[in-house]
């Protein structure tokens, strides 16, 4: 039974061995260097914290309640400049653009949806992340990341449009908090990521200015908060 178990234990244990030799490291160069760049692509849905003021209007002391409907799929594209602080921290700046859209429904006592807005944005994003890279397995090496980004909404609703029935507007400036998690794999000639990353807008994002004809769309909304979360495939 000895020799049977001795032979078993060499056996994995040249195994191992085999398998480490096995393995190659791929672009291990990527890590050292002082900075480096590359490109970033992926998906995000765009969602309001909606707050509701319960304001009544009109003769009979109407309430609208607004709401955020189904979330829709949105895009982002970027340019990744990457500065390694330390071994396992790098400073990261991502400027780049993301498109979405927001549906807000607005609901009156009864249930009965009174309107629906929809509220699209193109966003240009100034993210300064800080990134905490984990111990590199073989080819991958997982990472936390979180930090600060400053957007300005470039296609907000300027003005208000009667015909779209879009009665609100909102501020184009924000700045959003964010937190994330991603895995690095090195390849032979690139490092390839995949991350998500929550981001949470820390102003109140709704105009005060109300349509003179429909003043009860705006003035329903107390307080409304920008929140995105983003999918995002890293080249570098």
């Amino acid at each position: 039974m000895k020799k049977v178990v001795s032979i078993v234990y060499f056996v994995f244990f040249f195994s191992a061995l085999f398998a480490q030799d096995e393995i190659t490291l791929n672009y291990q160069g990527v890590d050292h260097k002082k900075i480096h760049f590359g490109f970033t692509v992926g998906f995000n849905t765009m969602d309001f914290d909606i707050t509701p003021s319960m304001q009544p209007y009109g003769a009979d002391s109407a309430v609208l309640v607004p709401e955020i409907n189904n979330l829709v799929p949105g895009f982002h594209v970027g340019i990744i400049s990457d500065l390694r602080l330390s071994d396992n921290w790098n400073l990261r700046f991502l400027p780049g653009i993301s498109l979405g859209q927001r549906k807000i429904l607005f609901y009156d006592a009864n249930q009965n949806v009174v309107s629906e807005m929809k509220i699209e944005s193109t966003f240009i994003d100034l993210p300064l992340s800080l990134k905490y890279k984990a111990v590199r397995i073989n080819n991958t090496r997982p990472y936390l990341i979180g930090g600060i980004n400053i957007r300005n909404d470039m296609a907000r609703n300027k003005e208000f449009n009667e015909d779209e029935e879009i009665y609100i507007k909102l501020t184009p400036f924000d700045i959003y908090y964010e937190i994330g998690v991603g895995i690095d794999f090195y390849l032979a000639y690139f490092k390839f990521s995949t991350e998500v990353k929550y981001s949470v807008g820390s102003l109140n994002v709704i105009s005060s200015q109300a349509y003179e004809d429909y003043p009860e769309f705006a003035n329903s909304i107390d307080k409304m908060k920008s929140r995105m979360f983003m999918i995002s495939l890293h080249f570098e």
